[in-house]
């Protein structure tokens, strides 16, 4: 029972940036694209979500997770990345709507750092099982 009230608790506290992932859906789907639910997240893939993420992001990527929603460019890119979305999906979870200004904070400390802005970023060492 407490690990049902824990993962309830978790997409509640999660809500406001599952939010911006569900504003992906009605385009995603207009321009060809598909979603499922995998692991309890919703999976968007292909269409706008694949626009999104090779056109309007500083990096080309993959994959993107917004809560316990998640964008693919196709459906192999998320077969591909699950496990590592779905750690973020858990860090979404504990931080809420901090995760956003946190995960920034990171890239940007990791930058001033002289390391990496992505790989070096704290949330990124988590999801790659890097210390």
């Amino acid at each position: 029972m407490m690990g049902m009230i824990t993962k309830v608790a978790g997409y509640v506290w999660a809500l406001p940036v599952s939010l911006l992932g569900l504003a992906f859906v009605f385009p995603t789907l207009m321009s060809g694209g598909r979603m499922r639910i995998e692991r309890g997240a919703l999976e968007l893939y292909g269409g706008f979500s694949r626009f999104f993420l090779r056109r309007c992001l500083v990096i080309d990527a993959s994959a993107l997770t917004l809560g316990h929603v998640i964008l693919g460019q196709d459906r192999d890119c998320l077969d591909h990345a699950r496990d590592h979305e779905h750690v973020h999906v858990r860090q979404c979870a504990r931080w809420g709507v901090f995760i956003v200004p946190a995960y920034l904070l990171s890239s940007f400390l990791a930058w001033r750092r002289g390391g990496h802005f992505y790989f070096d970023n704290r949330f990124e060492k988590e999801a790659y099982g890097i210390s």
